[in-house]
Order: structure tokens, then C-alpha cells, then sequence
């Protein structure tokens, strides 16, 4: 049996320091946030996407695809119900906004 291989995650920061700014300030962190904060929040908001998507890419290997679908990232948060439930709402918001947008003609302005 083979070991998974890692991938090396880039160093350095991923995110804009300004909007990891902003979201320690919104969550009651001191105005301005310290510099080693900002990057211990960068290094694990990178972290977890990058884990994310090698569990998902997991579950879609497990089902015998190539292509990862939304749903294994929903199989990958089973067990997180506080996750799993925003996840929930941001696809039914996306497929209300699209619906929206279907509805709304840019052609001449027109509503059809």
C-alpha cells in the first residue's frame, strides 16, 4: 500500500491582511490586530481549506470519480452539523439568486 502523497502549501500569506483584519476586529480582537494574529489566522484558514478538499477529494475517489462534487464536501461534513447546516443555506441561497437571475431578463431590460 502506497502512502498519500502531501502537497506542499505555499508559503506566505494567502488572504488579504485587510480582510483578516476586518474578521478579528469583527470577532472582538484589538484594534490593530497584531501581525503574528493575522498570520497564525491565515495559516489556519489555509490549513482547513486545503484539508477540506483532500477529504473531499477523497469521498469523490471512494465513489470512483475524478471530479469532486458539492456533495462530497457535504459527506465530508456530516459530522459537523453547525457546518453542514451553512453550507446548506449558502447552496439554497445560490440557487435562489440564480433562479432571480433566470427570471430577469439584462436582454432590453425586459422581466419576463
Amino acid at each position: 500500500m502506497t502512502e498519500p502523497r502531501m502537497r506542499l502549501r505555499q508559503h506566505g500569506r494567502q488572504f488579504p491582511t485587510t480582510d483578516l483584519e476586518a474578521y478579528l476586529i469583527a470577532f472582538g480582537d484589538a484594534v490593530p490586530p497584531l501581525p503574528t494574529t493575522i498570520a497564525v489566522l491565515d495559516e489556519i484558514i489555509t490549513d482547513f481549506i486545503i484539508e477540506s478538499c483532500h477529504e473531499a477529494a477523497a469521498a469523490a475517489q471512494h465513489s470512483r470519480r475524478a471530479k469532486i462534487k458539492v456533495d462530497d464536501f457535504k459527506f465530508m461534513l456530516r459530522r459537523d452539523a453547525a457546518k453542514l447546516g451553512r453550507i446548506s443555506e449558502l447552496i439554497a441561497k445560490d440557487k435562489e439568486m440564480k433562479a432571480q437571475r433566470k427570471a430577469f431578463s439584462t436582454e432590453e431590460g425586459a422581466v419576463v
